[in-house]
């Protein structure tokens, strides 16, 4: 009924924190950690702007 090559695993699985990696392949892995590479990478850019945001607000307001 179904071919084994049609039935594939997400391209980008989302990973969770502390979850189980004995069954993920080298290959598995490296692409998870480009996924974590990417998402700190996002992360700490808003960060920026957050932090950049609040001390404009913070100059404005200086008495």
């Amino acid at each position: 009924m179904f071919d084994d090559a049609e039935i594939r695993k997400p391209a980008h699985a989302a990973h969770q924190v502390g979850q189980d990696l004995a069954a993920l392949s080298v290959s598995d892995l490296d692409e998870r950690i480009e996924l974590l590479r990417r998402e700190i990478a996002r992360i700490e850019e808003d960060r920026r702007r957050k932090q950049a945001s609040q001390e404009a607000a913070r100059a404005v307001f200086k008495f």
